[in-house]
């Protein structure tokens, strides 16, 4: 006579993952997770009312909004470019070009300082690299095509 045994396979839990589970497996608090769902950057597989879950992908996703975010997006830009996990390169490259202002802004602004320190000068107003430095500062050293560096 025959052995047979019965196994029950689920296979809804391998492409579904609870909030606690979530949160435990990526480090990204649950109420985290609940905001953005709420900015629809997650989606939650479960119906009104029932505990969240999420598609097994859900890591994937949370990583490229870390990344987003670590790159300087806004996570409403961060939604509008992930489709189906696909990025906008186009954002990627004018937030690239961002980017090296923003670095080529702050390399001049260190060896600004580093002048400043080294200064023979005993009063750094008196020394025309610092007041240049200065005067770029206060023309705007925050704002996009601003402070760009010493020139001499």
């Amino acid at each position: 006579m025959p052995r047979s045994i019965e196994v029950e396979v689920n296979f809804k839990s391998r492409a579904r993952m609870d909030i606690a589970d979530v949160a435990k497996r990526t480090g990204v608090r649950a109420s985290t997770l609940r905001y953005y769902e709420k900015k629809g950057l997650l989606k939650s597989l479960a119906g009104p009312g029932q505990r969240r879950q999420f598609a097994a992908d859900v890591a994937d996703r949370l990583a490229l909004i870390a990344l987003g975010q670590a790159a300087g997006f806004s996570l409403d830009e961060v939604g509008a470019m992930l489709v189906d996990l696909q990025v906008d390169r186009q954002m990627l490259m004018a937030k690239a070009d961002e980017l090296d202002a923003r670095i080529k802004q702050l390399q001049a602004m260190s060896k600004g300082l580093r002048h400043a320190a080294q200064c023979p000068e005993e009063d750094h107003l008196a020394c025309p690299k610092f007041r240049r430095l200065m005067q770029l500062a206060a023309a705007g050293l925050g704002k996009k095509g601003g402070y760009t560096g010493l020139t001499r």
